[in-house]
């Protein structure tokens, strides 16, 4: 097992530095603040990519699934901007709701490969809406991406 463990760690190691001086990246993985998410970004083309997201929050959680098509900025290696519809379900327990939702949802962010180091930034806004009894528009979701490149 630690001989495994080894093993992986190694290639994930190469991986990551086979990242560290480019601005391009096929996959990422790390954490998304406000409110809180695990999120992971899969480019299937050059310039489009999935990412999933697992919100956990207000008592609940919230699973989403977006396409992203992504643009460069002239002048700016490494910094893209993306826009992209997408879908979610929620299962809530709390003051406010409770009970499984299911939206539709909507993101414009920016993107940022550091060239340095195996890491991506991202900025977005998501706004939803969800049908059932919490129906409405939100304008709230979206924030700040760190993830690790592979």
């Amino acid at each position: 097992m630690i001989v495994l463990a080894i093993c992986m760690a190694a290639a994930f190691n190469v991986q990551a530095q086979s990242n560290v001086g480019s601005t391009d990246y096929r996959t990422s993985l790390g954490v998304k603040f406000y409110p809180g998410a695990v999120t992971l970004k899969h480019f299937i083309t050059d310039k489009s990519a999935l990412e999933g997201l697992a919100y956990f929050h207000w008592g609940g959680t919230r699973i989403t699934g977006l396409y992203e098509l992504h643009y460069n900025i002239e002048g700016a290696p490494g910094l893209q901007w993306y826009i992209g519809p997408g879908a979610h379900v929620g299962f809530y327990g709390n003051k406010y709701d409770s009970g499984t939702q299911v939206g539709i949802d909507g993101v414009l962010g920016l993107d940022y490969k550091i060239r340095q180091a195996p890491l991506n930034l991202s900025l977005d806004w998501q706004p939803s809406f969800e049908f059932g009894s919490g129906r409405g528009f939100y304008g709230g979701w979206g924030g700040l991406s760190v993830r690790y490149v592979f």
